[in-house]
């Protein structure tokens, strides 16, 4: 659908892309993966047509439509939501007036045989194949149901797009153009301004999507829910890999080892090339050898590694004040903008070592709840603070607060205290400012940038109650690590509000979920969090079927004990789900390990005076024998659990 032939994007000397090459198919569900300002965004605008390369030539096959949706867009209000919506229908719509056109005209028509005619009968059984082909019998019931997925209530459609805020906007334009349905989709950070459980609905749409899908993402869930090949840019070079996201991480760390070793050496012969050029040049006994080995040097290519990925670098929060047992404690919590009720009669107790999520649609009520916590908004009923309660908060406005006269270095310096101090650097590097960055006034950063750099203030100060409303928006993935890292350790409480389903695993051991203006408490992780939620949705199906046989025949007898068998073949399905899930667990936990064993014994035979070790390579056969045994475990686990999971129907 789309051949990339050794692109290259150079900017005042520096090769951002370099001589790449690859081909998009049909099918294709491609995560374009990289640190931040690896490329990503500049190669979905080459693919998208909007700019040009420096040097090669992006092909696309005929007639191959492309869709585009940026991180940030210019967007105009001018119509209400299903009006603007509309507009991803323009070819259809255009069809339906032609068709009812000729329609009108055709049974007017006296002349059947006039050239005329038949002209008029040929162009409307043409329009009629090609509105069919464009699901003209369809769109409207895909429009309400593209709009519901991504979290529009039916309310919400004659409201002008004026009303919304930015976030529900960039949602409308995702809306047009899932709808418009191009042969390939772009999307860059589509999940942003999402909730979890639109991201759940977007995922199910791409996944079965009859075109092709490149999207940027630094959603772990989403990218393996949705991709099964990951390109991922390093050093201005693709890295194109037929796996998902999670197996892309493991090789990748492979490869490093590979690549390390590898590099060493070649850094070893280097030296030792350029030494005995040093110590023979001017001899002239040696001057055909100095020149082979000079020549040697130049055709010698460059093994080229990347800078060590800090996420292995572990920063943790200060020590925690002390704090009394009950944190935060709300009484009939109501909160109203005019005739607008956001929350209405709330009850929410957090306990001190607490770390709870607050999920839930965008305006269903979260942030709101956490400016009441924070006593930055007036509210009916009562909110208390607990004894001692020190309170760090990250808005998604923080970087408004910094101080733009202060430069990056100095904005963490001046609250860094003790050893932490020698770190600073790293720290800064973790988080992607490094070299030059450092020295940068705050006033000149971009938001992402001093989004970043108030979470590492935010980091080093003693609190024992953190508050974050989704802080991790603008984190690349390494970024993120680090600070879900950080939060695991942190001994205080903790109440965070993110739409990061990978994030949130692990952090959080409770749920509220913020709905049509109450919140519900949900004990447990955020996966145990969706896996009640998809059982509360089902058995809220089966009640409304059984209500609708009931008003369709009132008389007839209910057949007693199909209810209660239909649970248990659901509880038995369930638990067979649950052991194999835990056997892959384990498993690939055997694969993790024997991989980091071959991964050694692959050092050691990188190594100078080895190679007539036959121990090593017993070593490493019997590793690959065991690893090959395991992968098999691996595939039939896999494809015993997909044969349990399709007896489900949600």
């Amino acid at each position: 659908m789309i051949s990339v032939n050794k692109i290259s994007v150079s900017f005042g000397g520096f090769d951002l892309l370099k001589d790449i090459n690859f081909i998009i198919n049909k099918g294709d569900r491609i995560g374009l993966t990289g640190k931040n300002g690896a490329g990503k965004t500049t190669l979905l605008k080459l693919l998208a047509g909007i700019s040009d390369p420096s040097s090669g030539e992006v092909t696309r096959q005929k007639d191959t439509s492309v869709g585009y949706l940026a991180q940030q867009i210019e967007i105009k209000d001018t119509s209400t939501l299903m009006g603007e919506t509309m507009l991803a229908f323009g070819e259809l719509i255009n069809l339906e007036k032609n068709i009812s056109k000729l329609n009108k005209e055709l049974p007017s028509t006296t002349d059947f045989h006039s050239e005329n005619y038949l002209k008029k009968l040929d162009s409307l059984t043409e329009m009629n194949e090609r509105y069919s082909i464009l699901g003209g019998d369809t769109y409207q019931a895909d429009l309400e149901q593209t709009l519901l997925g991504l979290g529009f209530e039916r309310n919400d459609f004659n409201r002008p797009t004026s009303e919304f805020s930015g976030g529900w906007r960039m949602r409308i334009e995702l809306a047009k153009l899932l709808l418009k349905k191009p042969d390939i989709i772009l999307l860059d950070e589509p999940t942003n301004h999402l909730d979890i459980e639109s991201i759940q609905w977007l995922e199910n749409f791409l996944k079965n999507y009859r075109g092709a899908v490149m999207l940027v993402s630094h959603d772990k869930a989403f990218l393996d829910a949705v991709c099964n090949r990951i390109m991922e840019i390093s050093l201005g070079r693709i890295n194109d890999q037929k796996m998902i996201y999670s197996d892309f991480v493991k090789w990748k760390k492979e490869q490093r080892e590979i690549n390390l070793a590898a590099y060493r050496n070649q850094q070893k012969m280097i030296e030792d090339t350029e030494k005995f050029i040093e110590r023979f040049r001017y001899k002239a006994t040696k001057a055909i050898q100095v020149q082979s080995r000079i020549k040697q040097l130049e055709k010698i290519e460059r093994i080229e590694i990347e800078e060590k990925d800090k996420a292995e670098l572990k920063i943790y929060f200060p020590p925690v004040p002390s704090s009394g047992k009950v944190v935060i404690e709300g009484k009939n919590i109501s909160k109203s903008y005019g005739l607008h009720v956001v929350l209405n009669n709330v009850n929410l107790t957090v306990e001190r070592g607490e770390k709870v999520a607050f999920v839930g649609r965008n305006g269903e009520g979260k942030t709101t709840l956490v400016k009441i916590i924070l006593q930055q908004l007036e509210h009916e009923g009562s909110m208390k603070t607990g004894h001692n309660v020190k309170t760090g908060y990250f808005a998604q406005n923080q970087s408004d607060m910094l101080d733009g006269e202060l430069t990056v270095l100095e904005t963490i310096d001046e609250i860094a205290t003790g050893e932490i101090r020698t770190k600073i650097r790293d720290i800064l590097g973790a988080f992607l400012f490094s070299g030059d960055d450092v020295d940068k006034k705050v006033k000149v950063l971009s938001g992402g940038e001093k989004t970043r750099l108030a979470m590492i203030r935010l980091m080093l100060k003693p609190v024992n109650l953190l508050v974050l409303d989704e802080p991790t928006n603008h984190f690349d993935m390494q970024s993120k690590e680090i600070l879900k890292e950080a939060l695991i350790h942190f001994k205080g409480t903790v109440i965070l509000v993110s739409h990061d389903r990978d994030f949130l695993d692990g952090i959080v051991n409770c749920v509220y979920e913020f709905r049509n203006r109450a919140v519900k408490q949900h004990l447990g992780g955020i996966y145990d969090f969706l896996r009640k939620k998809r059982l509360e949705s089902m058995q809220d199906y089966e009640k409304a079927g059984i209500q609708n046989k009931s008003d369709k025949k009132a008389t007839e007898k209910p057949r007693n004990g199909e209810g209660q068998k239909y649970f248990e073949e659901r509880k038995e399905i369930n638990r067979n789900i649950s052991r194999l899930e835990k056997k892959i667990s384990e498993t690939e936990l055997s694969i993790e390990k024997l991989e980091e064993e071959m991964s050694a014994v692959n050092l050691k035979l990188s190594a100078t005076g080895v190679l007539n070790n036959t121990s090593i390579f017993e070593s490493y056969d019997s590793l690959q024998e065991e690893l090959n045994k395991t992968l098999s475990i691996w595939e039939e686990l896999h494809t015993e659990l997909e044969n349990w999971k399709s007896k489900k129907t949600w």
